[in-house]
């Protein structure tokens, strides 16, 4: 990690944990926060339950299971230890489940989803449903078996940064739609724990300029509404190949001279351009580096893996990830 990079916490000091994670498009948020269950797996040696909303699946396959239903299932271990269990939620069970436990309608409830009555009520309602996601992930981060909690820490793959605050943001959605009531008390229990210190949201960034601004942008936005705002996850950064050598085109036909490569002008003038090319991009990241660490929170930077991600490339994420719980 650059000197420049706060040593990060990502898991606050003696509570439990809900570790809400986004980032723009891109950033690798998904992988990030799979990588960040598996990491808390081992640190906690317990149960993790890694929760996606978007009905992407994006989860399965970084895991290598097929398609997650609307239950809890075991995917995987972190390194060294405990367990990750997957949910995949969908927006009509979650409100099923809702009508089941407040209004007791049972199979009535089945028949308004026959009747296409759910998906017509989160449609009208668009807040309605992120009030029914997020209550679900509350749901699993108080949920006790025996007088202790059954997650020793649940992790979001939450929605990207253009969406987080007004996702997050539920009891000015609960607001729109009910001032008392059931929906009303039950978002109200969910916004105390999104705003308490057992929650952190991580956002999940490149060196790149449209992702570092978004996650200024979102931090602010976080910041405004009371949100506790957790650590900056630099995703995919590149190696300094040269270590910070400056490369000279005598230099570099010595090198090729020894290890007997070709030292023709343009082979040689290729790799000049290449090398300065390099330097640049590294100055840009230097500068967008600096832009992050002028944010305030921590920062934890996870290296590029450029032959792709699988379940060993989630495997060493998690391992450093665990360095800094």
């Amino acid at each position: 990690m650059p000197s420049e990079a706060v040593p990060a916490k990502l898991v606050p000091t003696g509570v439990p944990s809900l570790h809400v994670v986004t980032g723009k498009g891109g950033a690798g948020k998904t992988t990030v926060a799979a990588a960040l269950a598996m990491a808390l797996a081992a640190h906690t040696a317990g149960r993790v339950l890694l929760v996606e909303v978007e009905g992407r699946q994006a989860i399965a396959p970084l895991f290598d299971v097929t398609a997650l239903p609307y239950e809890e299932r075991h995917v995987g271990s972190g390194p060294g230890g405990g367990e990750v269990f997957a949910l995949a939620i969908d927006a009509e069970e979650a409100l099923l489940d809702y009508l089941t436990m407040f209004y007791k309608l049972g199979r009535a409830g089945r028949a308004l989803r026959k009747l296409g009555a759910i998906d017509f009520a989160t449609t009208i309602a668009p807040g309605l449903r992120d009030i029914l996601l997020t209550g679900k992930v509350k749901e699993a981060v108080t949920r006790k078996e025996h007088g202790r909690v059954v997650y020793d820490a649940v992790v979001l793959d939450a929605p990207p940064t253009g969406r987080i605050s007004r996702f997050l943001n539920v009891t000015v959605e609960s607001a729109k739609l009910a001032k008392v009531g059931p929906i009303r008390n039950h978002s109200d229990s969910v916004a105390k724990l999104l705003h308490s210190p057992k929650t952190a949201v991580h956002l999940v960034t490149r060196l790149e300029e449209m992702p570092v601004q978004e996650t200024a942008d979102a931090i602010g936005e976080l910041t405004a509404l009371k949100l506790p705002v957790g650590s900056i996850i630099v995703n995919a950064v590149s190696p300094d190949v040269l270590h910070g050598r400056r490369v000279t085109k005598a230099a570099l036909r010595r090198d090729l001279e020894a290890a007997g490569l070709p030292v023709d002008a343009a082979t040689v003038d290729g790799l000049v351009r290449e090398t300065r090319d390099h330097q640049q991009r590294l100055s840009m990241e230097a500068t967008l580096r600096k832009d992050l660490t002028s944010l305030g929170s921590p920062i934890v930077e996870l290296p590029s893996i450029p032959e792709g991600i699988d379940l060993s490339g989630l495997m060493s994420l998690a391992t450093l990830l665990r360095s800094s719980l």
